[in-house]
């Protein structure tokens, strides 16, 4: 795993084998090509190539690391300050730097969100250790040398029909051999093995010398599922979430062991959405709130489910009145927003009940204020704004940004119609 390559794109991108500045290699594309199977959403296949979609992330495979980055403008292409962004949505989405101050002493600056997921999870482990492993019991066969438990005589007599001094019984034992362990245990071995960031392999290998060698488990959405943590098992949820998403993005080469993959992507849409959402309920004032998903039947066949409209966000201003967001990852270039997502807005207008929805969009363009009209043409009280709101690095500024100019079209009274 020396030999790395990495590769950084934008969302949307094309990587071809036979054209552009960078190239992959033809092993490289049949592994992507293998893995993509029946379909991803990461990726698509093209001619000779693979083009990204709206997700971003990193997928390894082999020595080959791929980035894809956001890109909401199209005229930007430094992808530091593009990373810096990705990454600290995530951090601001899945509180990496929230209530956890294990997160504080963070020893390399990540260059990929592999690299700052790898860290985060060495991290976590690390405070583990420090801090003791906990302990469970569990159920145990075996032959021992005392009589304790229930003594299993079918297995007696098979196992130790030779061996009179021992007893083949089934007890309880209190150990650290639990799924929590075999879990942490299994992803510091696949990273020892996946890692090309030389700075974690000291940290890598210390943590396999001291954390208790455990047996291997196939690891499922099941297994994660059935896992259920109290009070004293809390604090491995950070670790158990960080080795969920390594474990079951994994999928190994099993033709020729070299190209294996790790695709830990995000969708930027709900990415998007999640940083929204997330930035102004944590800069607000407290004279409105805001719920994410609130769900209403739209629709409902003679027989069968019905189908719902959610919308992204629903904010209750200081009047009680039902406001809806809308968010989209796209960029509009000076342009009117599509009429599908004008329709969507209609919807939530009417079945929200809502005095005024908006449409929120990434980058630096003036707001818009527009109408819906009237069967008759002529033009309604119902409005539908557009915001944009730019990009900035610095994601705490970027937050409270965010933040104002939605209380700001929240406060904004409603002109109507023109004279």
């Amino acid at each position: 795993m020396s030999n790395q390559t990495n590769i950084t794109v934008f969302e949307h991108q094309i990587l071809k084998i036979d054209k552009g500045e960078v190239r992959l290699t033809l092993p490289q594309l049949k592994s992507l090509q293998s893995y993509y199977g029946d379909g991803v959403p990461y990726f698509s296949l093209a001619h000779n190539g693979v083009q990204f979609n709206e997700y971003v992330g990193v997928i390894q495979v082999g020595n080959l690391l791929i980035e894809v980055l956001p890109k909401a403008d199209r005229y930007s292409t430094d992808k530091d300050s593009w990373r810096k962004i990705l990454i600290g949505m995530l951090k601001t989405v899945y509180g990496f730097d929230i209530k956890a101050t294990s997160n504080a002493s963070l020893k390399i600056k990540p260059n990929t969100i592999l690299d700052l997921y790898f860290e985060l999870f060495i991290k976590e482990v690390e405070v583990l250790l420090h801090g003791g492993l906990i302990k469970r019991y569990r159920k145990k066969e075996g032959s021992i040398n005392i009589l304790k438990g229930t003594l299993l005589f079918n297995k007696q007599i098979q196992f130790n029909i030779s061996n009179q001094e021992k007893f083949f019984t089934r007890y309880t034992t209190y150990d650290t051999i639990h799924p929590l362990h075999k879990i942490i245990y299994k992803t510091l071995c696949l990273l020892k093995q996946i890692n090309v960031n030389q700075s974690l392999n000291s940290r890598l290998g210390s943590l396999l010398l001291n954390f208790p060698e455990m047996p291997n488990i196939n690891v499922t959405d099941a297994t994660f599922n059935k896992l259920v943590l109290n009070r004293k098992s809390l604090v491995y949820k950070k670790a158990i979430e960080i080795s969920k998403m390594i474990l079951l993005h994994y999928h190994p080469d099993v033709s020729k062991g070299k190209n294996d993959v790790l695709a830990i992507m995000f969708d930027m849409n709900k990415l998007w959405e999640q940083f929204v959402f997330h930035s102004i309920k944590k800069y607000k004032s407290s004279s409105f709130s805001i719920l994410r998903h609130q769900r209403k039947n739209f629709w409902t066949p003679s027989t069968g489910s019905a189908n719902t409209i959610i919308p992204d966000i629903v904010i209750k201003n200081a009047n009680n009145e039902s406001l809806v967001l809308d968010t989209k990852w796209k960029n509009l270039n000076g342009k009117n927003p599509s009429p599908d997502d004008l329709r969507q807005l209609f919807v939530y207008h009417h079945y929200y009940n809502a005095n005024k929805v908006a449409l929120v969009y990434p980058g630096n363009y003036s707001n818009i204020n527009g109408y819906y009209f009237e069967p008759d043409n002529t033009r309604s009280e119902k409005t539908c704004s557009i915001l944009s709101l730019e990009e900035n690095y610095n994601i705490r500024q970027w937050q409270m940004e965010i933040s104002n100019k939605i209380e700001a079209w929240v406060n904004e009274p409603i002109s109507y119609k023109q004279a």
